[in-house]
């Protein structure tokens, strides 16, 4: 295993018992010797983010909706983007994707969304996923999770609720030692 697993996605398996994490997709943002941060990307909230940030922003009405980033800090939002002139200073997470979590990075966002940037790709999320040091070594080693590299087709998917199904379907086709369907891998 590589000593950061940042820009990974962990897959949860069906035999973790933590129902926050039942068939979610988690983006790592950061892992090092400290612990390591990341938001579920398939868990959408069912509030738009111009309802979310109404305390804080004027922001046009869209169909975006805050996702539900993990347990941790549920009142902390975040930002994952793909417009570079946004990130400033930042280093991507994975090639085109930033973390931000300032008040005009959401601002913008939600502008440019609005005034049809086709460009632009979002997610806001409201809380994170976190480890202590070790905590998540400790929970691969039980095979709580599968890890394979993130993208940004699943980060950003149309469809977030087939995204646990997309990824282990993915996971399977490039972990299979004998070609066919193998039944499910995170059962094995």
């Amino acid at each position: 295993m590589p000593d950061s697993l940042r820009g990974n996605f962990l897959i949860a398996r069906r035999t973790l018992r933590d129902l926050n994490f039942f068939h979610t997709v988690v983006f790592l943002v950061e892992h090092n010797d400290e612990g390591a941060m990341g938001v579920v990307v398939n868990r959408p909230s069912g509030t738009t983010v111009a309802e979310a940030l109404a305390q804080h922003f004027d922001l046009p009405r869209t169909d975006d909706e805050v996702y539900i980033g993990g347990p941790v800090e549920e009142n902390a939002m975040f930002i994952l983007h793909n417009a570079a002139d946004l990130a400033r200073e930042e280093t991507p997470v994975i090639a085109g994707i930033f973390v931000g979590s300032s008040a005009e990075v959401f601002e913008e966002a939600v502008r440019r969304s609005a005034n049809g940037d086709a460009e632009l790709r979002f997610r806001v999320y409201s809380g994170y996923s976190g480890w202590t040091a070790g905590q998540l070594e400790a929970e691969l080693e039980r095979n709580d999770w599968l890890v394979t590299p993130a993208t940004e087709e699943f980060v950003f998917h149309p469809k977030p609720y087939l995204v646990w199904n997309l990824v282990i379907q993915k996971f399977r086709q490039t972990h299979s030692l004998a070609p066919g369907n193998l039944g499910e891998p995170e059962m094995n």
